[in-house]
C-alpha cells in the first residue's frame, strides 16, 4: 500500500480549491448594473433606473432615476423609504459628496402632485441634472439626508447607469 505524502495532498487540495473558486466565479450570477426598465412613474410609463441600497445604518432605500416630463425633461432622483417607518417633511435638501466635490440638491417633491397626494409621505425627489452634468466619470457618491440617513454609498456602476439615462 502506498503512502500519500503531504506534498501530494497539498497539491491536490490546491488544485481542487482553485477549480472550485473558478467554477464559483464563472457560474454564479453577479449583478453589475442597476435595472433599467420601463416603469410607471407619475401615471406615465418611463425608462428608469431602479436600485435598492443600504445606508450605513443598514436601512434599505430604493433609488429611482428617471427623465421627468414634469421637470423639463431633467433627470430626477427619487429616494423611497419604507412607508410606516418613515415620514419625510419637505423641503429637505440632499447632500452628495464625491471625493473633494460636494453638491446640495434642492427638494423638488412639492412640484410633483402625485407624491404630494401620496399619504405615505415616504419619498422625496431631487433634480439630478446639476450633478450629472458636472461629473465626467463614474465615481462613487455618498448621499446624506439630514434627519433621515447620515450616509448612503452609491457605487460607480449605478452612477454610470444614471449617466446613461441622460
Amino acid at each position: 500500500m502506498k503512502k500519500i505524502t503531504k506534498s501530494k495532498n497539498n497539491t491536490f487540495l490546491k488544485c481542487f480549491l482553485s477549480a472550485l473558486i473558478f467554477l464559483g466565479i464563472y457560474f454564479l450570477p453577479h449583478k453589475v448594473n442597476a435595472e433599467i426598465s420601463n416603469t410607471e412613474i407619475n401615471g406615465d410609463n418611463l425608462l428608469a433606473s431602479s436600485e435598492f441600497l443600504r445606508d450605513l445604518d443598514y436601512e434599505t432605500w430604493q433609488l429611482v432615476v428617471y427623465q421627468s416630463p414634469l421637470n423639463n425633461g431633467n433627470l430626477v432622483l427619487r429616494v423611497i423609504g419604507y412607508p410606516g417607518s418613515l415620514r419625510i417633511d419637505h423641503p429637505l435638501s440632499l447632500n452628495i459628496d464625491s471625493g473633494r466635490k460636494n453638491w446640495l440638491l434642492e427638494d423638488i417633491t412639492v412640484s410633483n402632485s402625485y407624491l404630494l397626494n401620496d399619504n405615505r409621505q415616504a419619498a422625496v425627489e431631487y433634480d439630478l441634472d446639476p450633478l450629472i452634468t458636472s461629473i465626467s466619470q463614474n465615481r462613487p457618491l455618498r448621499l446624506s439626508l439630514a434627519g433621515v440617513f447620515s450616509e448612503m454609498p452609491v457605487p460607480p456602476y449605478l452612477v454610470k447607469e444614471w449617466r446613461s439615462l441622460k
